[in-house]
């Protein structure tokens, strides 16, 4: 095991010299499934390190081997903390431990929370989604964005941070938004400059979009009330849903059905702007969903004039080009 984790810091050098220089302590330092060891994940957040097994659980030893071996590697001290996630829905195994340490870790110069162990199961900063803020903060600058299924609101800080003229936050968890909000403030963000919508993804999208809102009602029973927002329409649109979700509203199902999540995000997109939209299944095939969504903005009335597609960085190598993350910039 350690001599395939130090092969995969030695093979990182390059890259940590040029997220350093960046202001980037965020990085992963060994992607177990394309490195030797499928189900181990070693991550650096700022102060802390962050261990992960998704198949068989590591010993404390080996634990503290790995801390050993990364401290020495970078030349730092670093908190380590040790997520089982080998359970079933790649639940923690001490899901029910919260922990009081937190600390702040950077990536391109923006300030993120992060702590140990946390209300829920993932970290709260995704690190191969890396890519898609370094986009935003190379293209944010001067136009209103829509931040959909924002998590703890990594993108909007970014554009925020980056001039953007106006940044929506949209997500379910208030815990998230929460999160987001302490990010806002560790980056000096004005309420002026980055907003928080609280609400289920189909009732937010489709007000914005002008597409009715339609909900599951049982017999006998009353529609659900959901908050109200005016419909608008943004230069750009940063589309991230999860695998799976269900709500009265809708049905998120990255699998089977990506059209109900793309629509009423592309009708939220102004005539000539861009939609960055991606799919983070790694069993569906880029190509067949690059076609799902050209034919999906064909229907909506939003004919896409060009796709760029966005690829993580070398910290998540793929030795056959097949991510597991699919993210594609869209220019309608």
């Amino acid at each position: 095991m350690l001599d395939l984790i130090q092969t995969a810091l030695v093979s990182r050098s390059p890259l940590l010299e040029t997220l350093h220089a960046e202001n980037s302590d965020c990085y992963r330092l060994f992607h177990g499934i394309n490195e030797g060891i499928p189900g181990l994940t070693v991550d650096r957040y700022g102060p802390q390190l962050l261990i992960q097994t998704f198949h068989e659980p590591v010993t404390e030893e080996q634990c503290e081997q790995i801390h050993r071996a990364v401290e020495s590697f970078l030349g730092c001290t670093l908190e380590r903390v040790y997520n089982d996630r080998s359970s079933a829905n790649s639940r923690r195994s001490d899901d029910f431990r919260v922990d009081d340490w937190q600390g702040v870790a950077h990536e391109l110069g923006i300030s993120y929370r992060i702590k140990g162990k946390h209300e829920g199961q993932d970290p709260l900063l995704f690190l191969d989604m890396r890519v898609g803020r370094r986009w935003i903060q190379k293209n944010a600058a001067g136009k209103s964005v829509l931040n959909l299924f924002s998590y703890t609101c990594g993108v909007g800080v970014v554009a925020a941070v980056a001039g953007a003229s106006r940044v929506l936050n949209v997500d379910f968890s208030t815990r998230s938004l929460d999160i987001g909000r302490e990010n806002a403030r560790l980056n000096n963000l004005s309420d002026q400059q980055i907003d928080f919508f609280q609400s289920d993804f189909f009732t937010a999208a489709k007000q914005l979009a002008g597409i009715p809102v339609k909900q599951r009602v049982g017999r006998g029973r009353k529609p659900k009330p959901f908050p109200r927002i005016q419909q608008e329409k943004f230069d750009l649109v940063f589309l991230d849903p999860p695998r799976w979700a269900k709500s009265t509203f809708g049905t998120v199902d990255l699998i089977r059905d990506y059209p109900s999540v793309l629509k009423p995000a592309l009708l939220a997109t102004k005539p000539g702007g861009q939609l960055v939209c991606a799919n983070n299944v790694a069993s569906v095939d880029y190509d067949e969903w690059l076609d799902i969504v050209q034919r999906c903005a064909v229907k909506a009335g939003c004919p896409i004039k060009q796709v760029t597609r966005l690829t993580p960085e070398s910290d998540f190598p793929s030795p056959d080009g097949r991510f597991p993350l699919k993210l594609v910039v869209l220019q309608l």
